[in-house]
This record gives C-alpha cells, structure tokens and sequence, in this order.
C-alpha cells in the first residue's frame, strides 16, 4: 500500500459536518464559548470591582440559581459567597460552551450555504432577547440590581469576542440576506 500524504478537511479548505470533522467542530464551539464566557466574567469583574465589590455579580446570580427564591432576600445586603461564585462560574462556562457549539455549527452551515449566514443573526437576537425575556419575567430584581445596561454590553462584549475569534477561523465566510 502507497504512503499517501493525509489532507484534513482543514487543509483542503472544507469543514464537513459529518464524522469526520466532528472533534474539530467540537474544539472550536467550546473554545468559542469559553472566550465569550470569559469575556463577560471579566466584564463583570470590572465592573463589580469600580463598585467596590469584586465578584458580586456571579455570586448573586449564584445565589439566585442555586439557593431558591430565598436565598436573597435583598440584593443590596448581598455578601459574597465562594462557592456560590464557584458554581455560578462553572453553570455560566457550560451555558457558553453550549451556546459555542451551536454558534459554530451555524458558521459551519453557513460555509456551505451563505443563504444560512441569516441564521447566525437571529440566533444571536434570539439569545440575547431570550435572556433579558427570563431575567425580567424571573428575576426582575436581579436585573435590576445588576443594572441592565451592564448586561447589555457584557453580552454584546461576548458577542463581539466571539465573532472575532470566529471570523479569525472562517476568513471566507459570507453572509447573504
């Protein structure tokens, strides 16, 4: 049997969504979300650290995730808790990676077909809708503690972040109407 040089899909300019590309479509959704987690988490840890309280944020939505409704009773008397930032931090890193795998089959679709680049839009309006739609609905003053322009531009941030790392990955990729 000849020895013939190996061509991934990667070298040959495709991403196959069959099999034969799935641990390269894996790697680059996970890495893409952990980026646009990490992007925000920082954003938050500025944030929270000019108000004079580093790590506030992923520890009262940890709270509210993990300890019920009674768990806060008043955002403002809020104290710090590591395992709640601990277990936001881990719930918030799975979320993204989630929302990476998705957005990167997406881009892969839209490889293929510039027709389903559309797509990669309204996935993310449905997303950020999606969250302040939950957030209003279930914790209203969570939001509101966490003033919703901050969670506005940490999640467009993560957008971003994540679109650069996409677009640095996929420099032929076209988006039609």
């Amino acid at each position: 049997m000849r020895d013939r040089p190996h061509r991934t899909a990667e070298a040959s300019g495709s991403r196959p969504l069959d099999g034969s590309g799935r641990g390269l479509l894996l790697a680059e959704g996970t890495a893409s979300g952990l980026i646009g987690a990490v992007t925000i988490a920082l954003w938050f840890l500025v944030v929270d650290t000019i108000r004079g309280h580093p790590l506030y944020t992923p520890s009262l939505l940890g709270a509210a995730i993990f300890g019920g409704r009674d768990a806060i009773t008043s955002s403002e008397g809020h104290v710090v808790s590591p395992l709640m930032v601990l277990l936001f931090t881990l719930t918030h890193g799975l979320i993204f990676i989630t929302i990476g795998q998705i957005a990167a089959r997406l881009v892969r679709l839209a490889e293929r077909n510039a027709n389903y680049g559309f797509g990669i839009i309204l996935f993310l309006v449905f997303f950020l809708s999606g969250f302040f739609f939950v957030s209003m609905v279930f914790a209203a003053e969570l939001l509101h503690a966490l003033t919703w322009p901050a969670v506005l531009v940490g999640n467009l941030l993560a957008v971003a972040a994540m679109t650069i790392y996409f677009g640095r990955r996929h420099p032929g990729f076209r988006m039609l109407p």
